[in-house]
């Protein structure tokens, strides 16, 4: 028997990037596209639902209990409709993602933009490392399938302008290829569609028409 939230109809994006990508300005006109969209700044939705298990003083920053994190986020996340905004993407489940956007940005840019925000030198210089060796990237192409991860310059407004206009058109595409929704359930191989009210070549024709924004 299905219950309420066991489908979602329209998707979760999960906006990433190291610190300074331009997440934050990439989401605010995002949600001008979709204002129908919850967004969801994951150090803001932490720290409003005190999802803290302790501070980190070398790095100046409060460390997220990700296990509550996820126990908060998580019946939220299986509405749909959602943006996620955050620079670690790893713990979400894949199961409710639908697509993953990873912003890059030249190392120059992200040195001013870390610097105005009074990051202290080691912090800045961390977060440069990490963007140059695609750390976030790697994680996303890690833990989820690489049919739904895209890669997006976000150097300046236009570009970011532009990446809004792709994630857009994606979430046209979509719509169109899943009218019936998809199950935010675990699916195995072997597991039959009862609970989602699919049958098994329906589960695999979904697992496998995910689009890009290409």
């Amino acid at each position: 028997m299905t219950t309420d939230n066991s489908r979602r109809y329209e998707p979760n994006l999960l906006i990433t990037g190291t610190p300074g990508s331009g997440k934050s300005t990439t989401c605010e006109l995002l949600q001008r596209r979709l204002p129908e969209y919850a967004y969801y700044n994951i150090s803001d939705f932490a720290k409003e639902n005190d999802c803290y298990e302790g501070y980190d003083k070398g790095r100046k920053s409060h460390i997220v209990d990700e296990d509550k994190l996820l126990d908060e986020l998580e019946p939220l996340l299986r509405k749909g409709k959602s943006i996620v905004d955050w620079h670690v993407n790893d713990i979400f489940p894949e199961r409710l993602i639908d697509l993953v956007v990873v912003l890059r940005c030249d190392n120059s840019i992200l040195y001013d933009r870390l610097n105005k925000r009074g990051y202290h030198d080691s912090k800045i210089q961390e977060n440069l490392d990490a963007e140059i060796m695609g750390v976030v990237l790697q994680d996303a192409v890690e833990s989820y399938q690489q049919e739904i991860v895209v890669e997006l310059q976000s150097d300046d407004t236009e570009q970011m302008e532009a990446n809004v206009e792709r994630i857009v058109e994606w979430h046209k595409m979509w719509m169109d290829q899943h009218k019936n929704g998809v199950t935010n359930e675990l699916q195995g191989k072997n597991k039959n569609a009862q609970n989602s009210g699919e049958s098994s070549s329906e589960q695999e024709e979904e697992e496998e028409e995910d689009s890009d924004t290409n």
